[in-house]
């Protein structure tokens, strides 16, 4: 491939396939476009380090433009994709400019899902995607007493310890029995809802939101099942995200759930790639979206080998992480269908890993501050060994012998 590359979505996915095809020694044009005005930036700090403060957002960005031009990597950013004609190889976008392209890959990443409620309150109610929805909560916060956080998740609870490390008055709601219901074992759920209300997080679970009060304009509360009000100067929802994906649809790539790709980031059109949290890839259990940096990183450089007509598969054990106050949550693998769970640590001491298994092999681990384990996890199923479920809990058993 000699032609020109077009990126859509400038993101840690974007940025990532646009180095790659560097490293692989593609020399043509590269065009990284951007809805957002700012350059491909770290998201996990959001909800965290940038909304508490801790970091600038100089030192949320991956790539400055400048860096960018010296790879001769042309970043257009505040600009959407409009359209694409795959007939003529040319995106348009929104400001008229057209660019022509032998290589396409979607970066595209995902929003938000909005509160499927009828209300019409519009003051005080925020998601939290980008630099300018955690500008905004920042600002809200500063003159809030209540602050209300619509689901327990990990964005839900990240959100929720940092209002709640501000002073201010937090009520978590969530609709399921437990948090983090889709993602860890009852065992860890049970930590964080006892780790949140210490702290003095009120957690409601099992309850479901009607619709929102207001005042002005303004969000005065949160109207549940069963006609209890919770007072809310501000509302947060984190209830789950959408994957962009109607670009890609508009040129007839498949999508379920996300854009479909293989290990490689082979969308089902020739020569298009995807990448990132817009994806999907289908597995013996079913559709798999994976929302994390590595993710991004991994099909990134996949996807950027592919463009090159080569073959690199994405077959790295998923890791993902979650820091809530001063608690650091890791997980490594994929647990579902586990019918075993075996701890190791303390849930006491405030550290330890729970193992899961099927059929007594290793499917992943969650760890709360056991970093070591969470390591070694990782190497095992990138190995594709693992302890019995009777070494997994003997803490003198030393995973490493497993991976020498």
């Amino acid at each position: 491939m000699q032609g020109p590359v077009v990126i859509i979505g400038a993101g840690q996915a974007g940025v990532q396939i646009a180095d790659s095809l560097r490293q692989e020694g593609y020399e043509g044009q590269i065009f990284l476009v951007g809805e957002e005005t700012y350059g491909p930036y770290q998201r996990p700090p959001l909800s965290k380090d940038y909304l508490a403060g801790v970091v600038t957002q100089q030192q949320l960005m991956l790539r400055t433009p400048d860096m960018l031009a010296r790879k001769n990597i042309e970043l257009i950013t505040g600009v959407a994709v409009v359209s694409i004609d795959p007939a003529g190889r040319r995106v348009h976008l929104a400001d008229g400019r057209v660019l022509a392209y032998e290589g396409l890959a979607f970066a595209t990443g995902c929003r938000a899902r909005p509160l499927p409620t009828s209300a019409t309150v519009a003051e005080g109610v925020m998601t939290l995607r980008g630099i300018d929805d955690t500008r905004r909560i920042s600002e809200s916060l500063e003159k809030a007493t209540n602050v209300v956080v619509i689901g327990g998740g990990f964005i839900g609870l990240e959100v929720a310890g940092t209002a709640r490390g501000f002073g201010k008055k937090v009520t978590v709601l969530e609709g399921a029995d437990r948090l983090m219901a889709r993602a860890v074992s009852p065992v860890v759920s049970e930590y964080f809802l006892k780790a949140h209300r210490e702290r003095g997080v009120d957690i409601v679970l099992g309850t479901k939101v009607t619709g929102l009060k207001g005042e002005r304009g303004h969000v005065t509360g949160v109207e549940t099942l069963g006609g209890k009000t919770y007072p809310a100067d501000v509302v947060i929802v984190g209830i789950g995200i959408i994957p962009n994906t109607e670009l890609a649809q508009s040129i007839g790539a498949h999508c379920e759930g996300g854009i479909v790709v293989d290990d490689c980031a082979r969308t089902s059109l020739p020569g298009v790639m995807a990448a990132g949290d817009c994806t999907v890839r289908r597995t013996a259990s079913g559709m798999l979206r994976l929302e994390s940096v590595q993710n991004a990183v991994e099909q990134g450089k996949s996807a950027a080998a592919a463009l090159m007509g080569k073959e690199r598969p994405f077959v790295a054990c998923p890791w993902f992480w979650s820091d809530q106050f001063d608690l650091k949550l890791q997980m490594a693998g994929l647990s579902a269908g586990y019918d075993q769970v075996v701890m190791r640590g303390s849930t006491e001491q405030n550290a330890f890993t729970a193992f899961y298994f099927r059929d007594g092999k290793l499917l992943g681990s969650d760890s709360l501050n056991h970093p070591r384990e969470h390591m070694a996890t990782r190497r095992m199923l990138d190995k594709k060994v693992g302890p019995t479920p009777e070494q997994a809990a003997d803490p003198a058993f030393n995973f490493q012998t497993l991976l020498k």
